[in-house]
């Protein structure tokens, strides 16, 4: 198996991300935040910030840096900080300090002083859901409220009150934030009227496109560059604060200037995953035929409401088969930093709720909680014509539940102090690809760039573009450099939804040809190696007759430095056709402590049907990671909002996220079915689908080992407690 191209680099520490630039005159931005969570700035001394040493310049909303809202399909309408009074969270950026250095900039920016006219605020969900709104449409156009009814049914009451068993349950998810390795930042050098921007991003184009708007600028003008990013999982999507502001005061003072948020400052001047209410009603018959399915949700958005978590259409929407379902999505304003799409956005929180439900009914029914889910397995999203283009989630169960023991999982109910407990649960995810270019270049060397710019934020994008690009060119990987995380490349979009993998193949196989067409012309044109002959190309060589050369050969006989072709691909007459996911198969054991009731995950195997495989390594390192985040749901995460808006638990000292030792065992297998019929290389996105059903397994679990069904995360002990 070949080895992660950026193993080396990053093992080593050799790795350079965007703040670890620092070009010649660099100064240094901190960013000064509000402490109320509603209100309006009235005043701001900034006398005596201007006065410490080291300082160049103080920027305000009274003395504002000059930015532009920016506005892109993909991401919408962008919030610039700066630009007004008005304070809508606790932590909201109210003022920018750039100093010759970070200490000096820190220090002064604790002199700001703020005075506001405080407003009550709205913090929390509990109390909103009573004047809630309805959601906006999903990025699919879906409307907020769904209903599918059989003939004859009048109303989705009517089959829930015919169904001979029934579930009717209310769940709860916590905020969580992204808690990225490496913090939101940004390093801007402005030269001859250009900016160029270092910064983490999921999209060094799409950030570009931003800034270029916000600067009032032309696009051409900027250039973003991301070649690491440090852990990003949806939070990295827009352009952050560290950019705006950094990237606008380097053109005010004509120096560069690097900005980062502190990791307090993380948690509430970038965005979070709302927080959801779900209530699930559920009705089968008596052989556990699901006969109809209601699901409710209620998400926290910002007091302007921006994303909402689609938890009823991310799972209740497709997974099961029924007759009857009702479908509802509703936002709640609050005074809270804003919220964003996180890892398997709607899915996660949503598969929670879905699958402690199905759980729930599994017990109801007296019956194996694989067999139910088995039992209702959906052939296509109900209401839709439009068939899953391939599906192995049965394989996944029954492989799973195989190679975990399954059958004996009441067997061993004690030991010694601690209970044990099996769970499991479905995992879905949507199989996506984004519109995509990868330009291909063949060099005299004999090497070859496969280059696009989308982001690579730790998933292996940088090893697939090599390893595609070696199989298109029939070379071997080792002779093939990829390049991404530079604006100025062919537009890769952004790494998100679990799509790079699919959407980078996809161009790559309709690019590699038209290389290879380029390289023939030079080889049988006026000058080539074989002109006038015919040729075929293999394995990196051109043959002609009983010669052969290989390309780089060729290249150097036509005197020619490159020939480079772009590959595009995007979505097209395939979403006419099938409907498209990902699958897999959550198991999990865990053990509570009969007296403290703490709970330990004592082992977890995931089984996935995600297409084709292109890298071992990566993926089983993706599933891992995913599952891993699931358990920190379910035991660990959290963000707790006090009533005045103040995080409570901003910082990793208190925001619980899981250490080797919580993570004893960790199982991953695949089931392995290319699918052609959604992109030429056969795969689908398996980033985001780790995630989903951890958490509902877990509870489970729980439920199994104790008796006592907790429906909200993270479970605490207090949960427990008889």
């Amino acid at each position: 198996m070949t080895m992660r191209t950026d193993a080396p680099l990053k093992t080593s520490g050799a790795a350079r991300y965007g703040l670890d630039v620092t070009p010649p005159g660099t100064v240094y931005g901190y960013v000064v935040t509000s402490t109320i969570a509603h209100g309006e700035i009235t005043a701001m001394d900034v006398a005596a910030v201007r006065a410490a040493p080291g300082v160049l310049a103080v920027y305000t909303p009274f003395d504002p840096l000059p930015l532009r809202t920016p506005m892109s399909p993909l991401l919408g309408e962008t919030w610039v900080p700066l630009q007004d009074t008005e304070v809508t969270y606790y932590g909201q950026p109210v003022g920018f300090v750039v100093a010759e250095t970070f200490e000096q900039a820190r220090d002064a920016a604790l002199l700001v002083e703020v005075t506001y006219d405080r407003r009550p605020a709205r913090t929390s969900l509990h109390a909103g859901l009573a004047d809630a709104l309805d959601a906006p449409p999903s990025l699919h156009g879906e409307p907020p409220t769904l209903q599918v009814l059989a003939d004859g049914v009048e109303s989705i009451e009517d089959a829930l009150a015919a169904s001979a068993v029934r579930v009717d349950a209310t769940y709860e998810t916590a905020t969580q934030n992204h808690a990225a390795m490496e913090p939101h930042s940004a390093v801007a050098v402005w030269e001859d009227g250009r900016l160029t921007l270092y910064s983490g991003t999921q999209g060094s184009d799409l950030q570009a496109a931003q800034l270029a708007q916000a600067l009032d600028v032309e696009p051409a003008r900027v250039r973003a560059l991301n070649p690491f990013v440090g852990g990003a999982f949806g939070g990295k999507g827009h352009a952050g604060v560290s950019a705006f502001l950094g990237a606008a005061a380097a053109r005010d003072l004509g120096r560069p200037v690097k900005a980062a948020l502190t990791r307090e400052q993380v948690f509430t001047a970038t965005a979070t995953r709302p927080a959801t209410v779900q209530r699930l009603r559920i009705g089968a018959d008596a052989d556990g035929r699901l006969t109809a399915l209601a699901h409710d949700s209620w998400s926290s958005t910002t007091a302007t409401p921006s994303f909402v978590e689609p938890t009823s259409h991310g799972t209740s929407r497709e997974w099961y088969t029924t007759p009857n379902l009702a479908i509802t999505q509703k936002m709640v304003p609050l005074h809270v930093p804003p919220t964003t799409f996180m890892r398997a956005p709607g899915e996660a929180p949503g598969s929670f709720a879905l699958e402690s439900a199905m759980d729930e009914l599994a017990v109801a029914l007296g019956m194996d909680p694989v067999e139910l889910r088995l039992r209702n397995s959906s052939i296509a999203p109900p209401g839709r014509d439009l068939q899953w283009s391939s599906k192995h989630l049965d394989e996944c169960f029954t492989l799973g539940a195989q190679r975990f023991g399954w059958a004996q999982r009441h067997r061993r109910r004690v030991d010694r102090d601690w209970l044990v407990g099996y769970g499991t649960a479905t995992a879905m995810f949507p199989a996506l690809r984004f519109p995509c270019a990868v330009r291909i270049t063949l060099r005299p060397d004999d090497t070859a760039e496969v280059a696009t710019s989308g982001a690579d934020p730790g998933t292996g994008l940088r090893t697939v573009l090599s390893l595609f690009g070696a199989e298109a060119l029939a070379i071997p990987p080792e002779r093939v450099e990829a390049a991404l995380g530079d604006s100025t490349l062919p537009p890769g979009g952004m790494s998100g939804g679990s799509t790079a993998t699919a959407s980078v193949g996809s161009a790559i196989a309709v690019g590699a040809p038209a290389v290879i067409d380029a390289l023939v012309a030079v080889a049988t044109g006026p000058g080539g190696l074989f002109e006038g002959r015919e040729v075929a190309y293999a394995d990196g060589r051109v043959f002609a007759e009983g010669d052969s050369a290989t390309f780089g050969e060729v290249l150097r006989a036509a005197g020619r430095d490159e020939v480079t072709a772009i590959g595009t691909s995007a979505p097209g007459e395939e979403m006419t056709k099938h409907s498209f996911s990902s699958f897999g198969a959550q198991f999990c054991e865990v053990r509570v402590h009969r007296w403290t009731r703490e709970v330990r995950m004592s082992r977890m195997l995931g089984v996935f049907d995600a297409g084709r495989i292109v890298h071992e390594q990566a993926a089983r390192s993706q599933i891992m990671g995913g599952m891993i985040w699931g358990v920190s749901a379910a035991l660990h995460e959290g963000l707790e909002i006090e009533e005045s808006g103040r995080p409570a638990n901003g910082d990793f000292a208190s925001y619980l996220i899981p250490v080797n030792a919580d993570i004893p065992t960790v199982d991953v297998e695949f089931v392995r079915y290319p699918d052609t019929l959604h992109n030429p290389v056969g795969a689908r996105g398996l980033g985001e689908i780790s995630v989903v059903g951890v958490a509902a397994a877990i509870a489970n679990a729980v439920y199994d080992a104790t008796g006592i069904r907790v429906r909200r995360i993270p479970i605490v002990l207090e949960d427990l407690l008889e």
